[in-house]
């Protein structure tokens, strides 16, 4: 993390585990693509030596924009995240983040929110909602409710709901701005 953080552009870094099913998901957050694209002789070696020490076989790269980015408070030791992955029109991606902000007040009234994001591949038409909270027992007990509110967001998103994942918060070192 730190030799990333030390590529002039770089805002950050976060690591999700799902230590039961084997998957990561690492993210980099830069200033702006200018910045990404500037990196991109310097960041596919760090990749290859953070996969050797997780003892990963399999990588997929993909580019996102962060939409919106909404903070109560920063994450504690221990906390969670729910992360959803949809997938839709491409053109109606604009009309995502408006939808998903309209959902904040709600999301953010959880017992245990940390914060939310939403992040959009404008070529594919995908898009990733996370929830971060701040323990195990806040994410389950968010779980019925969150599925409710997903599954008629992405009716008004025209959206599939592809897959949704649960994981640990290993380490969030983010300095993306508030995007509300």
């Amino acid at each position: 993390m730190s030799e990333l953080l030390e590529i002039e552009g770089c805002v950050g870094m976060s690591l999700l585990v799902d230590r039961a099913g084997g998957r990561c998901v690492a993210t980099s957050s830069w200033q702006s693509e200018d910045a990404m694209r500037a990196s991109e002789s310097r960041v596919p070696p760090l990749r290859k030596r953070l996969m050797g020490a997780f003892g990963a076989t399999d990588l997929t790269n993909e580019e996102w924009d962060v939409v919106v980015m909404h903070r109560l408070h920063r994450a504690p030791e221990g906390a969670r995240a729910r992360v959803g992955y949809l997938s839709g029109d491409a053109a109606r991606a604009d009309e995502w983040g408006d939808i998903f902000k309209s959902l904040l007040p709600t999301i953010e009234s959880f017992s245990g929110f940390c914060s939310a994001s939403l992040l959009l591949n404008r070529d594919s038409g995908r898009a990733v909602a996370n929830v971060i909270f701040d323990s195990e027992t806040a994410l389950e007990q968010s779980r019925d409710q969150a599925t409710r509110i997903r599954t008629r967001a992405a009716g008004r998103m025209g959206a599939e709901i592809m897959d949704v994942a649960e994981y640990e918060l290993a380490f969030a070192h983010l300095r993306v701005p508030e995007l509300v």
